[in-house]
């Protein structure tokens, strides 16, 4: 087990309590083998994480999909929320290794089991909430969130383009349209890639993105403008 300070360099907190983060590491199956114990198992500090954390994720959907509805919306946050999600956020934190944990459960690999990692991280996003207020609870889980908010938008916007597209040239001509990568420039790290949309033979879109489905988007978007321009 490793010292928190540590994880609370990773994290970007500096705690007024630290008491606070070392409870959320508390394993339930540490203090069944340490009763004397004066340690708090990280089960409150779960529960209060996980609704902290349900909040700032529906709250920050909300704002980025005005249109979209509550079902939808739902959908999205469950992709955020769910354990697999946390799980492979806490392994980047290395957090399996800050756990205070019963010998049993060390030695069957609880460090690394995803149940005790994902619900240890909620457990500490409730702790930054007690500690710091909702503010700095905001920033932290948005930050620890940024990558795949961000592919679930361009995801999203990616969806909406294309079906808005397919629904106009379908409903007029009763085709599909095709999308087709003409170019691709840079280094790999950089890559950008040229698509284009066709209906038959005729171009109707051309785009231009950091990834082919970006760059299918574009096309998507510029092929709707044209539609709508007509």
């Amino acid at each position: 087990m490793l010292e928190a300070d540590a994880l609370q360099a990773d994290l970007g907190i500096n705690f007024r309590d630290s008491s606070l983060l070392q409870q959320a590491l508390v394993h339930r199956s540490f203090l069944n083998e340490n009763p004397t114990s004066n340690l708090s198992s990280n089960e409150r500090l779960e529960f209060l994480g996980d609704a902290v954390l349900g909040f700032v994720v529906a709250s920050e959907l909300y704002a980025r999909f005005p249109d979209l509805p509550e079902g939808e919306l739902t959908k999205l946050r469950s992709a955020l929320v769910r354990g697999e999600t946390l799980s492979r956020i806490a392994l980047f934190l290395n957090l399996g290794n800050y756990l205070y944990l019963g010998h049993g459960e060390e030695e069957s690999g609880g460090r690394y089991r995803p149940r005790n990692l994902s619900c240890a991280l909620e457990a500490v996003i409730g702790a930054v909430f007690l500690d710091q207020g909702l503010d700095v609870t905001k920033e932290l889980i948005l930050r620890l969130l940024r990558g795949k908010l961000e592919r679930i938008t361009e995801d999203k916007s990616i969806s909406d383009y294309k079906s808005r597209l397919q629904q106009l040239i379908q409903a007029d001509h009763r085709v599909t349209p095709v999308y087709r990568t003409i170019a691709e420039f840079g280094p790999d790290h950089a890559k950008v890639f040229t698509v284009e949309v066709l209906v038959g033979e005729l171009v109707i879109g051309r785009g231009h993105g950091r990834s082919k489905r970006a760059a299918e988007m574009d096309a998507a978007r510029s092929a709707l403008q044209t539609f709508t321009k007509g």
